[in-house]
């Protein structure tokens, strides 16, 4: 073997290369973390929410390390045939392992989660290390969580999210969303029966247009005959629903894009806004059946997730600093954020909607005296109500929430009443104890770590019953905070003290007696209205506690949720509508339309002109510039904004009449990411809803981050009259039901399909069609440009017993199957069982090309048929090499090309 380092190219250094000799670090020993910490289990001994006997299981639960667990994503109809395979193959082949004279145990089923979709494996590394059916076992998983098919998510994060009884069409808010685990979760819910609906329609509007249906499997007719009766059919099938996901963090709003985007929803948009004062989202005018034209119209949620930022002692088995940092104070710090994000979660809620409340946290502080204070501050239980959920779930070990408690304050102390502390309150507020009025608040739902082997966790679901107008925190009893030393009284006492000879140290002595200094905890971090419209992303994150959403792949990306504390107390609103923002002024740079109500109290502007212009009104060349010129000041990217196009565009018209698209299919609904609105790389597709609201938002101050899905993608070309928008992966689940049959290829073969899965480019041109099977005489056929692999099901051995759909690029002389490597592997990995090395007959074929052309393509691209070999990306760039091909046809024309 050779050295480390390069051999001659300083083999000798540490990494390798020039420079001076440098020591190689030294690899520390692991130290198992230290997991005590007096008074954090000093604080739940003595809560009593446990029973005796069950206290030492309850804190040896909570040492051991946490199970892991996964989660079948997608579709009903995509998710359990990917199950199936984890039944079938996997699993008895775990059950066979013997450890020491005991059978291994074997990954099950989370017994509450609906149609086992979700598991957990509790065997020790040791054992998984060991045994080669573990190891096939997390190729699997390794391979399906690449595919998006398999997400890796905390077994108590998974429950919110079934509490909240989504139906279709409806919207959703998902408020303090990053990393995003849940927030996949409620878009599945939101397209839940969606795709057997498009079946149904396409088969019902079939035999008018001659176009082809394919089979439906088992699931999808199951789910068929539920949607007839409860489905959602107001849009040919096709979810109204609406998820909206926000962030106060951008880097977390794109992470939560990047875990979300797998899922390909058009009903999906991400914001970037402070939760605990989310602006109201205006909707389009609508004329109502009296005739009468309603202007003012605000986005109201049907169901609203506050999964807030928490002390997360909750995740300590998984977390182990959650020990050497757990402080009484962490809770109390963060109860007046909570407050707000609960409160203003209400504030958005339709009358009837549901609200749910949820941390990843024990403490109580964060837990029933949020729900508590929130429900005083909306109106008690008239307005607001604690439902119980005992009954939903079975199988899901729980214990009820607590209608007493005491607080420990940051020094230790623990107190059992607010009229203990009332003299020298600290940083603590009423609010923080049981209330004086009884709450059902043992309707609330805990779940502790030695139950079911899981973290620990507070879920609360609240179900607003009529229109509420939140108190101010200055006019409520449990969240009012004592005001601080005036200037005015400061400066008289700091005048009254005699000087002794150093005047500016005795000042400073007399107003560390009257104001003693405190460490900030938002020290250099802007207010929470100026960060709302902020451009610039600081360089450095203030560390704060965190929101721990117990998902792995998001660990890898980001670690905590970062919060800033707000010490300054709320103002009464402005008269307007109820349920408006109680926070005022606005945030800076905000262009309030004066319609809104926030706007009611403001002066008349000097100009007779009340309106405010929006962006759309500037000139196109304007825009562009103003856009251009925030991406180069080297700050945080401003986001591109969001321009539909018109149905009749040209653009779009070539792509109707080249895949012969369907004109029942929405053509109102395409938009692009440019500031000039016109089609020059990608065309995206969102859904009605979205679109609303994107167009009538615009110039509002709203700060949207994502929506909508990529459909289309332009391309190079080699021969004229081919279309140059190729359908993209993420939006070929939303069109292929509506495209042609001109552009439709079908494959029943599992032998076919591993063909195409293995080689990239299999050659069409001369006699290489004969090598590609069933579609062979087909793909020779069909017009280049971008088709669509309709995989059907069928019987017997060679034959699938699912449907699915694949891109597929016809070139000038082979195929190109436009999936990325992973997802190549992760099919043959799935289908076939097998692990195999993916081939490029392109190179071989371009050198024999090089050869006969005597060098004049010696210095030209090694890409094929627009294709880069080496991409890990192959959908991104199927025809890129168009001018080497080019020189290649010119010398070998007899040769049928590559």
């Amino acid at each position: 073997m050779g050295r480390r380092g390069g051999g001659k190219r300083g083999g000798d250094r540490w990494r390798g290369g020039k420079g001076p000799r440098m020591q190689r670090p030294q690899r520390a020993d692991y130290e198992e973390p230290i997991k005590t910490n007096a008074r954090f289990e000093e604080y739940y001994n003595q809560l009593d929410i446990l029973e005796d006997v069950e206290k030492e299981d309850f804190w040896t639960a909570l040492r051991r390390e946490l199970p892991n667990s996964f989660r079948f994503t997608g579709s009903k109809g995509h998710a359990l045939p990917v199950q199936k395979i984890l039944k079938e193959r996997y699993i008895p082949e775990i059950i066979s392992i013997e450890h020491n004279g005991v059978a291994v145990e074997a990954p099950t089923p989370v017994p509450w989660f609906p149609h086992q979709l979700a598991w957990q494996m509790k065997t020790p590394k040791h054992i998984v290390r060991k045994f080669a059916p573990f190891k096939s076992f997390q190729q699997f998983l390794v391979s399906e969580t690449c595919a998006g098919n398999i997400s890796r998510q905390e077994i108590v994060s998974m429950i919110p999210p079934l509490l909240m009884d989504i139906k279709p069409g409806m919207v959703v808010m998902d408020l303090c969303a990053a990393p995003g685990s849940k927030t996949a979760q409620l878009i599945e819910m939101v397209h839940g029966g969606e795709e057997a609906r498009i079946r149904k329609t396409i088969r019902d509007i079939q035999p008018n247009n001659q176009r082809g249906v394919s089979p439906d499997s088992e699931v999808i007719k199951e789910q068929i005959e539920e949607e007839e009766e409860q489905g959602d059919w107001s849009d040919q099938g096709r979810s109204t629903g609406l998820v909206i996901a926000n962030d106060a963090d951008y880097k977390r709003a794109h992470m939560l894009i990047h875990q979300t985007k797998r899922l390909n929803s058009p009903n999906l948009l991400v914001t970037n806004h402070d939760a605990t004062m989310y602006p109201s989202i205006k909707l389009p005018s609508e004329s109502r059946s009296d005739q009468k034209h309603v202007q003012n119209r605000y986005l109201k949620f049907d169901r609203v997730l506050a999964d807030v930022p928490c002390s997360g002692d909750g995740t300590a088995r998984k977390n182990a600093n959650v020990w050497k940092d757990w402080l009484p104070g962490n809770a109390i710090g963060l109860f007046p954020t909570q407050v707000r994000i609960l409160v203003r979660a209400l504030q958005m809620t339709k009358a009837g909607g549901r609200v749910i409340y949820s941390t990843c946290s024990m403490n109580p502080v964060e837990d029933e005296a949020v729900v508590a204070t929130a429900i005083e501050r909306c109106g008690g239980l008239a307005k607001v109500q604690i439902l119980d959920c005992k009954d939903e779930l079975p199988g899901l070990a729980r214990r009820p929430g607590l209608n007493t408690w005491n607080v420990m304050e940051r020094l230790g102390g623990i107190y059992d009443s607010w009229d203990q502390v009332q003299d020298n309150p600290g940083k603590l507020v009423e609010g923080m104890f049981p209330p004086k009025e009884p709450l059902p608040l043992e309707r609330c739902v805990r779940v502790y770590p030695h139950l079911q082997d899981t973290g620990g966790f507070f879920i609360a679901v609240l179900e607003k019953k009529a229109e509420i107008r939140a108190k101010p925190e200055s006019e409520s009893e449990s969240q009012r905070i004592e005001p601080k030393t005036s200037i005015v009284s400061a400066v008289d006492e700091i005048n009254a003290r005699p000087s002794n000879g150093n005047l500016t140290a005795t000042k400073i002595d007399a107003l560390d007696d009257i104001a003693p200094p405190q460490a900030s905890e938002n020290a250099g971090s802007l207010t929470t209205a100026a960060r709302q419209n902020q451009e610039i992303a600081p360089n450095k994150e203030p560390v704060s506690p965190c929101k721990h959403e117990l998902d792995d792949q998001a660990d890898t990306y980001m670690s905590t949720k970062r919060i800033k504390f707000r010490d300054e107390v709320d103002e009464a609103a402005p008269r307007g509508e109820e349920d408006r923002e109680v926070h005022w002024p606005p945030p800076p740079g905000a262009q309030l339309d004066v319609s809104r109500p926030e706007a009611a109290d403001l002066p008349e502007p000097e100009s007779a002109d009340k309106t405010v212009v929006p962006a759309s009104n500037k000139p196109l060349e304007q825009t562009a510039v103003d856009y251009k010129g925030k991406r180069n000041a080297g700050q945080q990217l401003f986001e591109e904004p969001f321009k539909y196009l018109a149905s009749d565009h040209p653009e779009l018209q070539a792509i109707y009449d080249f895949y012969n698209l369907n004109p029942q299919f929405p053509r109102d609904r395409f938009m692009v990411r440019n500031a000039t609105g016109n089609p020059v790389k990608s065309i995206y597709y969102t859904s009605a809803l979205a679109r609303d609201i994107l167009t009538i938002n615009e110039a509002t101050g709203l700060k949207f981050v994502h929506c909508g899905v990529k459909m289309f993608v332009k391309q190079d070309v080699q021969r004229e009259g081919t279309c140059r928008w190729r359908i993209q992966t993420d939006g070929l689940p939303v069109i292929e039901a509506w495209v042609g049959e001109e552009r439709v290829v079908r494959l029943w073969q599992k032998s076919t399909l591993k063909g195409l899965l293995i080689e990239m480019f299999p050659k069409v041109t001369g006699d290489g069609w004969k090598e590609l099977g069933e579609i062979g005489e087909r793909v020779r056929d069909i017009d280049l440009g971008c088709c669509i692999l309709r995989v059907e099901k069928g019987t017997g051995e060679d034959a699938f017993s699912e449907r699915s759909v694949l891109p597929l690029w016809r070139s000038l002389h082979s195929l190109n199957l436009m999936l990325p490597k992973e997802d190549r592997k992760a099919m043959l990995l799935r289908l076939y069982n097998e692990i195999v090395p993916l081939q490029d007959s392109s190179k071989a074929r371009l050198e024999g090309k090089r050869d006969a052309t005597n060098g004049n393509a010696r210095n030209a691209s090694s890409d094929i048929d627009g294709e880069k070999p080496d991409s890990t990306k192959m959908d991104d760039v199927p025809n890129g090499g168009d001018d080497l091909q080019a020189i290649l046809d010119a010398t070998s024309d007899e040769e049928g090309g590559s």
